[in-house]
């Protein structure tokens, strides 16, 4: 998408605070921001209500949220719920549930744009186009536990309503995220990362509340505790070539150790990644044309 192309909103998500605040730390320090967001129409709990019955099923994610910090994916429980059930008691039901892919709604595609249009010359500057804008809402019972895990995009969580902790973890840390575990990750694997107790010292808290917003490094590792209320929190996502360049050498690697070798990981921004990346892709390439024969 053309950024410049956007109808402009009526008042600023971000100030200029928040957008110089971004361009110290991005892409590879998480940094808190404020924003103007939270008494958006289209955030309400009614707006979110119909949002999530016209999505399709396999969009909305929801399990019990009274949770260790640390836990393999297939023992997080089932909440034993509906959607609409889900959502109306989310207060007393210990549930966490997160809305994909907002921007399938042409509705949501217009918000999600139109903001990270706002902070598209901060991040254009570092790593070039923004590419795949995607976003997710999430909603969480109090005392709601998100599990230790990473993510694959460039991510800013503002926070809507109720209030959390999010701890951050240092990024390219292979004691936190071995090579296996990106590699497990990117042939579709769980988002969830094996935790140990003493990573807790790594961490660094970030605190919410309404009207402040954190930036998340690409696979930054964090884990998240809600407040004592419900939360409503808004994730606006990207990708950039860096992190493409990362994924594809994280692939590499992975042939690489599968012919019983123990390739070096990846580095952070701003090594390009590129030799790993394009032979990966050259790899791909060939395998896809060698399929259609």
């Amino acid at each position: 998408m053309n950024m410049e192309t956007r109808v402009a909103a009526q008042t600023p998500v971000f100030g200029e605070g928040a957008l110089t605040s971004l361009r110290a730390a991005y892409p590879e320090t998480p940094c808190r921001l404020d924003h103007e967001m939270r008494d958006h129409p289209l955030l309400s709990f009614e707006a979110l209500g119909k949002l999530a019955l016209s999505m399709r099923e396999v969009d909305v994610e929801y399990n019990r949220a009274d949770l260790p910090v640390g836990i393999d994916p297939v023992d997080i429980p089932d909440n034993g719920l509906g959607i609409a059930e889900t959502l109306e008691n989310i207060e007393s039901n210990d549930s966490w549930m997160v809305l994909k892919f907002i921007e399938q709604n042409a509705t949501y595609k217009a918000l999600l744009h139109e903001t990270l249009a706002e902070i598209e010359p901060a991040v254009r500057a570092v790593t070039g186009e923004m590419m795949k804008l995607e976003g997710f809402i999430f909603v969480s019972s109090p005392g709601a536990v998100t599990p230790f895990h990473m993510d694959p995009e460039h991510n800013i969580l503002l926070q809507l309503r109720g209030s959390k902790v999010m701890t951050v973890f240092p990024v390219g840390d292979d004691d936190l995220t071995p090579g296996t575990a990106h590699e497990a990750f990117h042939a579709g694997g769980h988002r969830n990362l094996d935790w140990r107790d003493e990573f807790a010292a790594r961490g660094e808290p970030f605190e919410l509340a309404p009207g402040q917003a954190i930036y998340v490094p690409v696979k930054a590792p964090h884990w998240v505790q809600n407040g004592p209320g419900t939360s409503v929190s808004l994730s606006i996502t990207w990708q950039s070539e860096w992190a493409y360049h990362e994924m594809y050498a994280r692939e590499m690697n992975a042939l690489l150790r599968r012919c019983g070798l123990n390739p070096a990981a990846p580095k952070r921004f701003p090594h390009p990644n590129r030799a790993k990346s394009f032979a990966w892709r050259a790899i791909d390439k060939a395998r896809r044309m060698a399929g259609r024969n």
